[in-house]
């Protein structure tokens, strides 16, 4: 049925029938009529199908905005659209950016360039000297929690406001400012200290004068720079020379690209011809540079030398450039910079660390803004009951200061001391070993995540590629079946070594039956193996390196010659670890690759005899070809071989026809194994020269150079003889699939965004169970504008509960055109897959996530190149991995595997959550209770704005009387942590945040208004006779209510909460005997101090125990009932 709905709603006769025509058959054009794409809509629902009245309903939303204006807009929250675009536009006029511009760089002359580039320094510092104070105090004060307390504070200078003591006030402000100052001075420092010793490090530089020392900070644009190995490469360069033979030299780019692998660079040849070193500045040359841009992959320049006739010149492409912080591998590299500092590829590609605040921390916001409501409402109140006489104004202010209690400044210093306990326990954990917490201010959104936004390489995998299995059609070889390879291939090169006279001829037998015969002769499984290694032995990029024993450059060659190849001293370099796994297997079963250089290479056979090989064509894979190919000269026979292999979608239509490849693809598919088909062909020498002529001429074409070289190639990629089918395996972390179960089944979205390949990503999928088995893949088609983008998501639309996958490049196309749409479909994915991903773009979708969906985000990687989405998420978590540790010093959390994730957030997020909820809203209730017992007080005493406890009173109140029990509630657990892991789908409740919401709220305040009207009224009904003790009355019912509410809200007693309870009544005791001064009415008691002899007396006790017993019974007789009707949803478990 699906299919036969019509790809667009058609209209009848319509006058848009064409174009939608058109866009089919052009899809490919390069870009489309703007005029009728703002036509188009996209179809959010089904019925837009069928009822053609709904196609302009979602019109792109650009245009619905247009159109809103006017008053009706401008009160409804214009005016904050207004006042953000005039400060948006305020800023960018203070800091105007410089406009990036392409620049023409002479070879070793910084004082030749036209403008000032910026300083090649690095810097991560938030704040300067002069911007730290202004800058910590604008962080604080921008809540309206910490801007209260301080205007409160404030007025306490001026006298006829002044309620009690300045300390009362000044002292706990002062405390969690110095706290919070002190510890962003300790960031601050630690980070300074970083940037110092990256920026101090020392490179040689190139001068007329000769070699010169430069910090890496000093380095300019137009400076030959001279990079060891091992070396990190400082700035961005083109590579002129290097100490290497072949012109070309190895480079790590894990702290870019995440990638592990060794990336070959090679150097601009004219400049690599030059005899020595010293003749770079005999001669007069230029670098062409495009203007600095984000993508890693991509370069576009020139190189002009000038003092010879003709000019030469040299296109110069991203194998040319060595990127700022790369590392060489092998040999010395020269290069001259391009760009430095902020210009360079790796500083543009990561964003700036934001403070992050959580959620639990805005929602308090929130509350104690409806607080001081509350607070202003009462106070208001007071004054109309007194009649508005006198200086009312000033009354009113004095009530809003004796009533500042229903906000507690211990609120802050309370929640932040429970975010330090969180993160000392998330570190003391010994089930997660190594965790450590860089950034104590949001645990809790730990237990509040909907989106895992992962990185695959090193955070999902370990990526070690292992070789698993190889198939030949008729048979299937697997890791226990080796060794009969191993002994095909003995076998065969014993009997090419034992008929020396007609060695070359059966070396080269199979190739030359099947030229001539056709694949009639079926061929012994021995010749089929012998034939499937040596094509997976020549068909790659990788180069064996051998680390020279002889530590002096000069001793290199000698030290080479000696080796001789020896095995334990080889280690192999490629683009892609699959290709080195394939290399190290044909070693494993016999065949060695022993040297590579540009133009030819050698294998060992099993024997010892090295066998050479001239390469004459080599094409690279791309993302768009998914293949490779090599045309190879064996120089013992002069045959010509062209060999390829890639992935299997590609080669199906190119190889012989066959009836095994796509079923056995999709079995090892489904192992998890990443599969390669190999095929060959072999070449007569005219056949050769014919197409080596196409080619060359295809190359130098100037228009579409790509396709004409594509077309060439195509032509001999035809009726390929099939080899065999190799099947690799990239090893998962552990425990990763039980992971991403237990992740799945608490409700979390996992999204996978990677650099790496399709394929590779989609693989990875399956094999994690990112995907789970009977779930639908559906792979997003390239798309390149807005018409492609239009009909590939409405494609999408109609698959229901699938997997998406889709590439970088697709996903930009439909956020540029169809953001909205795009992400509420992907939204409803179980699991999205985002391969060939930038940097930025990963933490661009971080940013759409939380932007659209507004829920909690959680980023995870461990790579230089996941540091962007790891600072834009919500919730950054790092592993220290093989791609070095940017990744783990830049995230809130570090981790060092991936399965820890699953203890951090369902034992440790929800304790942080839950605790911190409970902690906050029994703060607020400890404040309100005793403003409503204020409220009360001076309500009897004809609305007098006079407090009914001392300063002193009042800050132990706050501090040694409840403190301890109220912060006990830290350690406070509502499941264990056996039962949080085993029952996952508790989390699910933790995200709807209905531990802190208005509604807990406000079943905190009616207690709190409860029990104070009860403290009070009881300590003034019960106590008519001595009156003067109703302070000590009512104070003492006070904190044993304190006790037993605490008592109350405990869900699994730890030993220390009952050492707090009983600590915390002694100390009250204590003072009631020495501090007995304190416990009287107002400034000047009347007259009648507080005697031990009162205290004693039966009256006094069971009065107090009344009134103690009327205010906290119902509460636990109402707790009790709900707990037997109505139990939450863990208490199930627990019982």
């Amino acid at each position: 049925m699906a299919d036969s709905i019509p790809l667009n709603p058609v209209r009848k006769n319509s006058k848009r029938i064409p174009y939608y025509n058109s866009a089919r058959l052009s899809r490919y054009s390069s870009e489309d009529d703007p005029s009728n794409l703002d036509e188009m809509p996209l179809m959010m629902s089904e019925e837009g199908f069928e009822n053609d009245e709904s196609d302009y309903q979602t019109l792109p939303r650009a245009r619905v905005n247009q159109r809103q204006s006017g008053l009706g807009w401008f009160l409804l929250g214009g005016w904050k659209v207004l006042c953000g675009s005039c400060c948006d536009c305020l800023a960018h006029i203070c800091r105007r950016k410089k406009e990036l511009k392409a620049r023409t760089v002479w070879l070793g002359c910084p004082e030749k360039c036209e403008e000032k580039y910026p300083k090649n320094a690095i810097k991560n510092q938030k704040y300067n000297i002069f911007t730290f104070v202004p800058g910590v105090l604008y962080q604080q004060f921008k809540f309206f929690l910490n801007l209260y307390f301080l205007v409160v504070a404030c007025s306490q200078f001026v006298p006829s406001l002044k309620i009690g003591y300045l300390y009362t006030y000044w002292a706990p402000l002062g405390f969690v400012l110095a706290v919070t100052m002190v510890r962003e001075a300790v960031d601050e420092v630690r980070r300074y200290q970083r940037d110092k010793e990256m920026n101090s490090q020392l490179y040689s530089k190139l001068t007329v004068r000769g070699k010169i020392q430069v910090k890496s900070s000093d380095i300019q644009v137009g400076d030959l720079i001279i990079v060891e190995k091992n070396q990190r490469i400082p700035a961005d360069m083109i590579f002129l020379r290097t100490s290497e033979k072949n012109g070309a030299c190895f480079i790590r780019t894990d702290q870019l690209d995440g990638e592990t692998d060794w990336k070959l660079k090679v150097a601009v040849g004219c400049t690599q011809r030059l005899p020595a070193l010293g003749d770079l500045f005999s001669i007069s040359a230029y670098v062409y540079a495009q203007r600095p841009q984000l993508d890693i992959h991509s370069f576009e320049g020139n190189f002009t030398r000038e003092d010879t006739d003709p000019q030469i010149h040299e296109s110069l492409s991203i194998e040319n450039t060595l990127w700022a912080s790369t590392v060489v591998a092998s040999g010395t590299v020269i290069g001259v910079v391009i760009y430095t500092g902020k210009e360079t590829r790796s500083v543009l590609n990561t964003s700036f660390a934001k403070n992050k605040v959580g959620l639990l921390d805005l929602e308090l916001n929130r509350l104690t803004k409806a607080l001081f409501l509350a607070q202003v409402v009462l106070s208001v109140v007071m004054v109309a009951l007194q009649g508005f006489v006198g200086p009312w104004f000033r009354n009113l202010f004095r009530f809003v200061v004796l009533f500042s209690y229903i906000i507690p400044i211990s609120l802050r210093v309370n929640l932040d001391m429970g975010k330090s306990a969180y993160g000392w326990m998330i570190m003391k954990d010994e089930n997660i070993p190594g965790t450590v917490v860089r950034t104590s201010t949001i645990p809790e959104e730990l237990g509040r995540l909907v989106y895992l936004l992962t990185d695959k390489t090193g955070t999902l995998t370990q990526n070690e590629m292992i070789f698993k299995r190889l198939h030949l059609g008729t048979v299937s070889y697997g890791t226990d079946t080796m060794d009969e390879i191993q002994s095909h291939i003995i076998q065969s090169y014993a009997q090419v070594t034992s008929q020396p006279s007609n060695g070359s001829t059966n070396g080269a037998t199979p190739s030359r039956k099947t030229q001539t015969s056709g694949p009639k002769v079926r061929k012994s499984v021995s010749s089929r193996i012998h034939e499937a290694v040596k094509a997976i032995a020549l068909c790659h990029n990788v180069t064996p390196v051998y680390e020279s024993h002889g530590g002096v450059n000069g001793e290199t060659e000698s030290a080479e010659a000696d080796q001789d190849f020896s095995d334990d001293n080889r280690t192999y370099q490629a683009s892609s670890p699959d290709e080195v796994a394939l290399v190290r297997w044909t070693e494993s079963v016999g065949l060695t690759l022993v040297n590579r250089d540009l133009t030819s290479l050698q294998l060992k056979t099993p024997s010892g005899q090295i066998l050479s090989f001239y390469i004459l064509q080599i094409f690279p894979f791309t993302s768009e070809s998914k293949r490779m190919g090599i045309i190879v000269r064996e120089e013992s026979t002069g045959d010509i071989t062209f060999y390829m292999k890639g992935a299997d979608v590609a080669m199906a239509s190119i190889v012989q026809y066959n009836d095994w490849l796509e079923e056995e693809c999709g079995n090892m598919a489904r192992e998890g194994l990443r599969t390669l088909v190999v095929a060959k062909k072999s070449l007569s020498e005219e056949q050769y020269q014919d197409f080596e002529n196409r080619y060359n001429q295809a190359k130098l074409s100037i228009h579409d150079r790509g396709l004409k070289v594509a077309a060439v190639v195509e032509s001999l990629e035809r009726e390929m003889e099939l080899l065999c089918l190799t099947g690799v395996e990239d090893q998962l972390q552990a425990d990763v699939r039980p992971t991403l179960e237990l992740l799945r089944n608490a409700g979390i979205k996992i999204w996978m965004l990677t650099g790496d390949k399709l394929e590779t990503a989609t693989c990875i999928a399956k094999s994690s169970h990112l995907v789970s088995r009977n779930q639908h893949i559906h792979v997003f088609k390239p798309v390149s504008n807005r018409g492609e983008a239009h009909l590939e998501l409405n494609a999408f639309r109609r698959k229901h509960d699938c997997a998406l996958v889709i590439s970088g490049d697709s996903l930009e196309v439909c956020l540029r055109y169809y953001e909205h749409e795009f992400v509420e479909l992907a939204c409803q994915c179980p699991a999205v897959v985002c391969c060939r991903c930038s940097p930025t773009q990963k933490a661009q979708i971080v940013r759409l996530l939380q932007q659209h969906t507004a829920n909690r985000t959680c980023a995870i990687g461990d790579g230089g190149n996941d540091v962007s989405m790891i600072q834009a998420a919500d919730c950054g978590i790092g592993i220290e991995g093989k791609e070095g540790k940017q990744a783990s010093l830049a995230a809130d959390f570090s981790i060092t595997q991936f399965k820890h994730i699953g203890r951090l957030l369902m034992v440790h997020g929800r304790n942080s959550y839950k605790r911190s909820a409970a902690l906050g809203q029994f703060v607020m209730h400890r404040g309100m209770i005793i403003s409503t017992m204020q409220a009360v007080f001076s309500s009897i005493f004809y609305f007098a704005s006079v407090p009914l406890y001392q300063g002193f009173l009042m800050v132990g109140y706050a501090t040694i009387y409840t403190m301890f029990p109220v912060f006990s509630l830290v350690l406070d657990q509502d499941v264990k942590p056996e039962m949080a892991l085993l029952y996952p789908e508790l989390y699910k409740d933790l995200t709807k945040g209905r531990s802190l919401s208005f509604k807990t709220f406000l079943i905190w305040v009616l207690i709190s208004v409860y029990q104070g009207g009860i403290l009070m009224y009881g300590a003034l009904v019960l106590f008519e006779s001595e009156f003067v003790h109703v302070v000590a009355i009512s104070f003492t019912a006070l904190i044993l209510t304190e006790l037993l509410m605490v008592a109350l809200t405990i869900r699994t007693w730890h030993w220390l909460m009952v050492v707090a309870e009983f600590f915390s009544l002694g100390c009250y005791l204590a003072s009631l005997a020495f501090l007995n001064e304190y416990f009287g009415i107002g400034r000047v008691s009347f007259g009648a101090f507080l005697d031990l002899s009162f205290i004693t007396t039966w009256p006094f006790l069971w009065k107090v125990s009344a009134i103690t017993l009327v205010s906290c019974l119902p509460l636990y007789i109402i707790k009790y009932l709900k707990r037997k009707f109505s139990p939450p949803s863990y208490s199930k478990l627990s019982s």
